[in-house]
């Protein structure tokens, strides 16, 4: 099969109304549009958020504070989903989405302190809670900031 080679089934297609085209055919003069009136002019229509003179949604609703668009977003993850992994492993962005806890490896990361840890492991991401370096420091690990 080829894309070039596609063709839409029969009858799927049809051909554009005619209009304009003669007193006899039916659409001709008005072509359909009747006598004068908004919607026989080009562009006659309202947009979509016109609501008929009544104040609009967009300007009714207040309109408070501002987004920031540098805002840095972390996913957390607690240092009891780190007690999966095997003792002395390094752990990584990469090896938590590997190990499901995380979707993607590329969000920055950022280690919580609830629940406990045993395991000395060493862990890599781009923040750290105090309690979460404390916790993993007393198992024996290490902390790197990404």
């Amino acid at each position: 099969m080829r894309l070039e080679r596609l063709s839409p089934p029969e009858g799927a297609k049809r051909a554009p109304r005619r209009v304009g085209r003669g007193i006899g055919s039916g659409r001709g003069k008005t072509s359909g549009r009747g006598h004068k009136g908004q919607r026989a002019r080009s562009g006659g229509t309202k947009g979509p958020m016109f609501e008929g003179g009544q104040m609009p949604l967009v300007r009714r609703v207040p309109k408070r504070g501002f987004t920031n668009p540098f805002k840095v977003k972390f996913v957390p993850v607690n240092v009891r989903a780190l007690e999966v992994f095997e003792e002395n492993s390094v752990i990584s962005p990469e090896t938590l989405q590997a190990s499901g806890i995380i979707k993607r490896s590329r969000d920055r990361v950022k280690i919580l302190g609830e629940g406990d840890i045993t395991k000395p492991l060493t862990v890599r991401a781009h923040a750290f809670s105090r309690s979460a370096v404390t916790k993993i420091e007393q198992a024996g690990g290490k902390v790197e900031v990404i």
